[in-house]
């Protein structure tokens, strides 16, 4: 799965839906007005362990099939926390088989601190996900958080974002249908 030029306008444009929380971007993407690093080539990801509420252990690979949104995060994260809302709601209108929203935490208070940051905002439609040995951020390479990736169904990075965003936009919720919808035809 690659991005077509249509596509990646529409991936540019969910950038710049992040300006719209009025936050300030980390990393690379820190200098006004820099387009975020995108990837039009499917990349691998290294191997990444996370679990679920449950503590059963997954990888990306237990979502084979699915476009995933993959979004690190932490509960102390301020752009985090403004962001979480918009992945809810995304993952309410566009979840389903063929897509995901999987919001992994790297919170030290772990599933107790996640089960009570989403009651306080009320947090319905996404799952809850753990980073428990600490590893995330040296895995994946990340200079901050949130850190979002956009996952073909084989489990390959197509898109990746530094920064808030707001994933309940029209733009975002247009390129995620349209990336959708091009899974039946593959």
């Amino acid at each position: 799965m690659t991005l077509s030029p249509s596509s990646r306008r529409d991936f540019l444009a969910l950038a710049a839906s992040g300006a719209a929380l009025g936050l300030p971007r980390s990393g690379a993407a820190a200098i006004p007005n820099a387009p975020p690093l995108y990837i039009t080539t499917p990349k691998p990801l290294p191997t990444f362990k996370f679990s679920d509420a449950s503590g059963h252990p997954l990888t990306l690979a237990d979502f084979h099939g699915k476009l995933l949104l993959l979004n690190i995060w932490a509960t102390w994260c301020i752009p985090c926390r403004k962001e979480m809302p918009t992945l809810d709601r995304l993952q309410a209108r566009l979840g389903g088989p063929h897509f995901e929203v999987v919001p992994v935490s790297i919170d030290s208070g772990g599933l107790k601190a996640v089960r009570k940051f989403y009651a306080e905002i009320k947090i319905k439609h996404l799952g809850i996900f753990l980073d428990p040995s600490g590893s995330a951020m040296q895995v994946l390479n990340l200079e901050g958080v949130p850190t979002s990736f956009l996952i073909d169904p084989n489990g390959r990075q197509i898109g990746r974002e530094t920064g808030a965003v707001v994933w309940d936009s029209p733009s975002v919720v247009r390129f995620m249908t349209h990336q959708i919808a091009g899974l039946s035809h593959e």
